[in-house]
């Protein structure tokens, strides 16, 4: 038997599905209520969704050469270094320093509104006015201002201020500062082209091109922070390489596409122009060395000018003759020499400095400027210089991967390396060149000493203007052919597909699936309360559960009382209760008569804590016993909380108490109930020593005195869940009834009954189900197979006296159904 209980426990122990569904079926209204109010609030937000749009464009990274470069040319460029990679790309377009170009350009921290039915929206070129701001001063941000027309002319400007100050910004240094502004609603008419010049803003109004403005028309322009703008637009551009290609797709999300449109545009625009400028940024550099040194030559070529044409005309002399010529010819020539490998010693010195005090090579001016023409100091140079762009370029791209600066950075060294070395031995041979180019001189110069004085300065005026000439003329040939080569450059980025509004791709899943979310979030509200409470829960609901947890049989089942006292049967004796009073009474009955009790019957009525309805069921019992006919006393045990009193009407100052400590007699504690054939002895004063009183010898003698005169004897005794004086009575009944009531009594409380009852410290011991409803909340019917609490059956209809029925279509409904459901 006690592995049967530990079975049972067992399984109660385990989570009641049958419970969980009837429990969540129970809060239906709060499911409708949830649901209507999901549906009200999925309903307004599908009214006001404001949809999002996705337009995009394609890109390529190409490597695109010069055509005009050729082997011949004179000038040798770096092609704007290494092409550039798709993922410097990448990083480009996601940095903000090219999203403010962007924003910058189109001007986008500012917009035009229009009001709609719930929001201001974005109508970009819709609007039939542009306002030219003055950009020098700081205008109103976060703040939409009014622009209402008032006739084809004239505006109404309204703008309405809660504090005495306002942010502003100048979108020149984007500098935000705070102005003083008129508190509350500011209102000023203007005229269209007429400038506006407030504290806060500062510009003018004019029409669109081919536009016109009706009377009456409302609209908005706001000014917003630049550097939020820019962050917006940074967070919503999408940039990805498509396979690992050369292409790069770009997707902009916005709720204009107008503006989707013109960005993406923009965004392009802007890379391919930074991209072409880097690009050009060699032969840049080569162009400003020669503009530097086309003005320095210039200055001397114009001083050499007008000192020879002043020498002439002081001296009157305006050519050389024969050997003069022929002189001036060979030292001009030695000259030249001369002049060209200081020029390139000049280029290697500073070629050298840099090489070993600069981090960056990237700088570096073309070596054929210099007149340098080693093929391996071009190559080497144009190489360090393709390394040095690359490795800047990496370092807005690539973050965390050191190997590959390493190394960039070790071939960089090694070509430091090679080309120091080439500059130690390219310097030594032009130094022994430019002492055979002085030798020449100090040759020339012995037969220039001949000549006559005024010959020999006029010679020399002559060849150093002559020098200078000659210098200009070169760096003007070697601009022009930069610039030839700068202007049919090409960018790397190639436009595959620009963007354009073909179908933009709208943002924003199905609204109605809205409404099924809403369905399940109020269906999973009362799901998981029910799962909760019934997980949590640890009363007993249904005479189900006892027999889940006891091998304890069960005797009956009491409805719930509806009356203001415990006197139902008495009062009622027709309704359901009463039967279900008078059903325990005949099972108690058959129970004596199979166990042979003869004579006085005695039973007490016990419970696990107050409040179970043990009082209740004892005046009941003995009034059904009553009512049969049989004299019954109903005997107040319950010394520490008596009660029985109350309901009967008399007082509780002489009682059990009173006989047990041999101050009354039987016959003076003995009362008249009421009804007849049942009297009571109530508890009485409370004693200071209960269960001492209930174990003493005046206890039997009061216990056999009573047998003499009353065929039933009903003891109400104290809850055996928190005082032991219920169990030591047990050797004066012949059966006990043990009261559980639904949803009050905890089911860990039949633990101990349990086990006096498995041990057999307790015997013929029933259990009583108290307080019934059908229609509990966790109640799921309770078969009537026991032959007992048929009170609420068709059978019950035509015989008990209970409350008459409202009539009604519900009522009837709900009738149908029961009639069914108890087929």
């Amino acid at each position: 038997m006690t592995e049967e209980f530990e079975n049972s426990g067992s399984s109660a122990a385990s989570f009641d599905i049958k419970k969980f569904l009837f429990r969540a079926l129970s809060y239906w209204k709060l499911f409708v209520l949830l649901l209507a109010i999901g549906v009200f609030f999925v309903y307004q937000k599908n009214i006001r969704e404001e949809f999002s749009y996705r337009l995009g464009t394609k890109i390529s990274i190409e490597d695109d050469s010069n055509p005009l470069f050729t082997s011949n040319a004179s000038l040798t460029f770096n092609w704007g270094g290494v092409t550039a990679k798709v993922q410097t790309m990448i990083v480009t377009l996601k940095s903000r320093s090219h999203h403010e170009k962007v924003v910058d350009r189109l001007e986008f921290y500012k917009s035009y509104l229009k009001e709609g039915r719930f929001r201001k929206h974005d109508i970009y070129k819709a609007a039939p006015f542009r306002f030219y701001q003055d950009n020098s001063f700081g205008q109103l941000i976060n703040k939409p201002i009014q622009i209402k027309f008032l006739d084809e002319e004239t505006f109404e400007l309204q703008v309405e201020f809660t504090g005495v100050t306002a942010a502003v910004q100048n979108y020149n240094t984007k500098e935000i500062s705070h102005v003083d502004v008129p508190l509350g609603i500011f209102k000023q008419p203007f005229k269209l082209g007429e400038p506006i010049n407030l504290p806060f803003l500062k510009g003018v109004v004019r029409l669109a091109e081919d536009r016109q403005a009706s009377a009456g028309s409302v609209y908005f322009i706001q000014f917003n922070n630049f550097d939020g703008v820019v962050a917006s637009y940074n967070s919503r551009l999408g940039v990805s390489n498509m396979k690992s290609s050369s292409i790069l797709d770009i997707t902009l999300v916005d709720k204009n596409k107008g503006k989707i449109v013109d960005y993406l545009n923009a965004v392009v625009d802007v890379l391919s122009e930074d991209e072409l400028s880097r690009k050009n940024q060699y032969v840049t550099n080569a162009i400003q060395f020669i503009d530097d040194q086309i003005a320095r030559v210039k200055v001397e070529m114009t001083d050499n000018v007008e000192e020879l044409n002043d020498y002439r005309k002081e001296n009157k002399i305006y050519q050389l003759d024969s050997d003069g010529s022929l002189l001036n010819e060979k030292l001009s020539k030695y000259e030249e020499e001369k002049e060209a490998i200081n020029k390139q010693l000049d280029y290697y010195a500073n070629l050298k400095n840099y090489l070993q005090t600069s981090n960056s090579f990237t700088d570096v001016p073309a070596p054929s400027i210099a007149g340098v023409t080693d093929p391996n100091i071009l190559s080497n140079v144009s190489k360090i210089n393709e390394l040095s762009v690359q490795k800047s370029k990496l370092q807005y791209s690539v973050k965390n991967d050191a190997s590959i600066f390493n190394d960039l950075n070790r071939q960089i060294e090694g070509l430091k390396n090679v080309l120091l070395e080439n500059i130690s031995s390219v310097t030594s041979v032009l130094r022994r060149e430019l002492e055979g180019a002085y030798g020449n001189l100090n040759k020339l110069q012995l037969q220039f000493s001949k000549l006559p004085e005024d010959q020999q300065k006029l010679l020399t005026i002559q060849r150093q203007y002559t020098l200078s000439e000659k210098s200009f003329n070169v760096f003007l040939a070697k601009r022009g052919e930069a610039e030839i080569i700068k202007a049919s450059n090409v960018s790397d980025i190639l436009v595959v597909d620009r963007a354009k509004n073909t179908g933009a791709t709208v943002l924003g899943r199905n609204l109605n699936v809205r409404y099924v979310f809403a369905f399940f979030a109020a269906l999973l509200v009362p799901l998981i309360i029910a799962f909760i409470l019934t997980f949590l829960d640890n009363n007993i609901h249904s005479p189900l559960d006892i027999e889940k947890l006891s091998t304890i049989p069960l005797l009956g089942v009491i409805g719930k009382n509806a009356l203001d006292d415990n006197l139902v049967v008495h009062r009622k004796p027709k309704s359901a209760v009463a039967e279900s009073f008078r059903a325990i009474r005949s099972n108690l009955q058959y129970y004596y008569k199979t166990k042979d009790f003869d004579g006085t019957k005695t039973l007490m009525i016990t419970s696990s804590v107050s409040g179970e309805g043990k009082t209740f069921c004892s005046i009941n019992m003995a009034t059904v016993f009553a009512l049969s006919g049989k004299k019954t006393i109903l005997l107040g045990l319950d010394l520490r909380k008596p009660k029985i009193f109350g309901d009967f009407k008399i007082k509780n100052d002489l009682g059990v108490v009173n006989y047990l400590i041999g101050q009354s007699t039987l016959e003076e504690v003995v009362q008249k109930s009421g009804i007849e054939h049942l009297d009571l002895i109530v508890s009485g004063p409370i004693p200071p020593n209960p269960s001492e009183l209930l174990i003493g010898e005046n206890m039997k003698t009061l216990i056999t005195e009573l047998k003499k005169e009353y065929e039933y004897i009903v003891l109400d005794t104290p809850p055996v869940g928190l005082v032991a004086d219920a169990l030591e009575l047990l050797d004066f009944v012949d059966a006990s009834i043990y009261v559980v009531r639904q949803d009050y009594t905890k089911k860990g409380m039949l633990n101990f009954i349990n086990e006096k009852y498995l041990s057999k410290q307790i015997k013929n011991l029933s259990f009583v189900y108290n307080g019934y409803d059908q229609k509990a909340k966790y109640g799921y019917g309770y078969g009537y197979g026991y032959g007992y609490g048929y009170g609420y059956g068709n059978y019950a209809n035509g015989y008990h006296e209970d409350d008459k029925k409202k009539k009604g279509v519900f009522n009837k409904i709900k009738g149908f159904f029961n009639k069914n459901k108890r087929a």
